[in-house]
């Protein structure tokens, strides 16, 4: 791999060693139970894996503000083993990366170490009954007291809620304005008023949990309003949004890898008429697509984490591409797995039908793929101003509206 140095390759070989010895013999049990993977965690902290992402000056190894592409590194491996510990992982990152990116220096002294350790577990609570896509459309307030604020509602879907001990929190502290209408907070576990309500029996990514999350009245003092001041958590969200769905394109491609593998190991085991179905031509050109596919998905998430590591001013757009294509590409690679594998794919005896469970998600949360579409035309649209060159190609009564 072009991309990969050794320090990449560090990381990567890490991760395979904990997905192959400790979370693909547990996978089938975690999802039967649905119960969070204590021992994992143990073993992702052993391994110094929550580090990767996390600046080294708050006990972390990345060298720059964040390595999105260690990251993915990790997730890919996780993810090609149980896609629910991918996310379990990578929500860690998600829950993080406003600290990262918006953070005063005393909370990230404060909080970051904790997380490079793995002692501090991490939660994103963004997303609300009414706003999901929409995030401007958030209805928990952020309500000044005189010594803080008191923040007032309930989230929806917050993943690994209830096993997080550290939160971001987003919600409304200003009904007037537009620009700065959201703010940021970091709640911690313990408050008085913040609780979990009900949690969710999901499809699939089963060993995390996805809870509602609720605030009654929580007090948060000002050194808790994320950077320090309030009206800049539509910003801070967006940002971490752009940093993070690469993550979550490296849980797909990665489910879509192990399907892969698995279903490619099937077909040549497997006898019908005589001879392994995978010399049948048309079993060979699925698993063909497959693997095309995959392989495009890795190289365009590759390309996505570089962007944000070397701070391209194509971060957006690249971030939207790989976490669309590659979420598109798990849930058609994970289906033809089960394809190739017949009957048996069908049952619950065999892997494969839980990489298409824990597939599906990844097309919806972190931005649904019909957003992630329009973030990409809107970015192409914006570039298409300084493409002065390829004007002469406009046709004449084109070129006259497009003057006009």
């Amino acid at each position: 791999m072009p991309w990969l140095n050794d320090e990449n390759r560090f990381w990567q070989a890490k991760a395979r060693e904990v997905a192959e010895n400790v979370v693909r013999p547990l996978a089938a049990e975690q999802d039967r139970k649905q119960e969070y993977p204590w021992r994992v965690r143990d073993a992702l902290a052993e391994a110094g894996l929550f580090k990767v992402w996390i600046p080294k000056q708050y006990g972390g190894a990345s060298e720059g503000p964040q390595n999105v592409l260690n990251l993915c590194l990790v997730v890919e491996q996780l993810s090609r083993a149980c896609g629910g510990v991918g996310v379990l992982f990578a929500v860690n990152a998600l829950g993080s990366f406003p600290l990262i990116v918006g953070g005063t220096e005393e909370q990230k002294k404060k909080y970051l170490p904790g997380v490079a350790s793995g002692e501090r577990l991490c939660a994103f609570c963004l997303s609300e009954k009414t706003a999901g896509s929409d995030a401007q459309a958030l209805k928990v307030r952020g309500i000044p007291d005189g010594t803080g604020w008191r923040i007032h509602g309930e989230k929806k879907w917050t993943t690994n809620g209830g096993a997080a001990n550290l939160y971001t929190v987003f919600a409304v502290t200003d009904l007037e304005s537009k620009a700065k209408r959201i703010s940021a907070f970091i709640v911690e576990k313990g408050d008085e008023g913040f609780s979990i309500g009900k949690v969710e029996d999901k499809m699939g990514i089963r060993c995390v949990p996805v809870v509602e999350t609720r605030f009654d009245g929580v007090h948060v003092g000002a050194d808790r309003v994320l950077g320090g001041k309030p009206g800049y958590g539509f910003k801070h969200a967006m940002e971490t949004l752009d940093l993070a769905r690469p993550g979550v394109a490296s849980q797909a491609m990665g489910l879509a890898q192990g399907a892969l593998e698995l279903a490619t190991i099937y077909a040549t085991g497997r006898q019908q008429f005589g001879a392994p179905v995978s010399s049948f031509q048309m079993v060979q050109q699925i698993l063909a697509d497959m693997a095309q596919k995959t392989e495009a998905a890795r190289q365009l998430i590759y390309a996505a984490a570089h962007a944000i590591d070397t701070g391209s001013p194509l971060v957006t757009k690249f971030s939207a591409m790989s976490k669309c294509f590659a979420t598109d590409t798990a849930m058609q690679v994970t289906t033809d797995a089960v394809q190739l594998f017949g009957g048996y794919g069908f049952m619950k005896d065999y892997p494969i039908e839980k990489y298409m469970r824990d597939a599906k998600i990844t097309q919806i949360y972190e931005g649904t793929n019909q957003v992630q579409r329009l973030v990409i035309a809107r970015n192409l649209i914006r570039e298409s101003a300084s493409f002065k060159f390829l004007e002469a190609y406009i046709p004449r009564e084109e070129q006259a509206i497009h003057d006009g």
